[in-house]
């Protein structure tokens, strides 16, 4: 998947402009990076488009504990959106992740986080609202 891809299908979710995509996918990327241990960020680095790379590359090697409120006050700050905003944003990054890198090496990312977060990951794809009819 392409940088403006990844992008374009966050603002999709999110019924957003690409420029608050942006900002919003650099934030969660960034945060979720300070969230895992540094190995499994650099990981993650490694599968994401050039352009977003930089934004999930662990600061440290060991993980920062923080829970899913202060997850959302970080991307919330960084992206200076409100709380609602970035915690859509932060599931639509989620969601476009487990469609960008291989279904293993997204389980790996999302095992670093407690269950507080699983409404926001889970591996199951959504329910989009749209059923196919045959």
């Amino acid at each position: 998947m392409e940088n403006s891809e990844f992008i374009d299908s966050v603002a999709r979710r999110l019924r957003t402009s690409p420029e608050q995509a942006t900002a919003i996918t650099r934030a969660t990327l960034t945060t979720l990076a300070e969230r895992i241990d540094g190995g499994e960020a650099r990981d993650l680095s490694a599968r994401l488009p050039e352009g977003l790379r930089a934004y999930a590359f662990a600061p440290r090697d060991k993980a920062q504990r923080f829970g899913l409120d202060v997850f959302v006050q970080q991307v919330s700050g960084r992206a200076e959106v409100d709380g609602d905003l970035a915690k859509a944003g932060m599931r639509a990054v989620f969601d476009t992740l487990r469609e960008a890198i291989p279904p293993g090496e997204y389980d790996d990312v999302i095992t670093h986080l407690p269950a507080e977060f699983w409404d926001l990951t889970d591996s199951a794809a959504r329910y989009d609202g749209e059923t196919r009819r045959g």
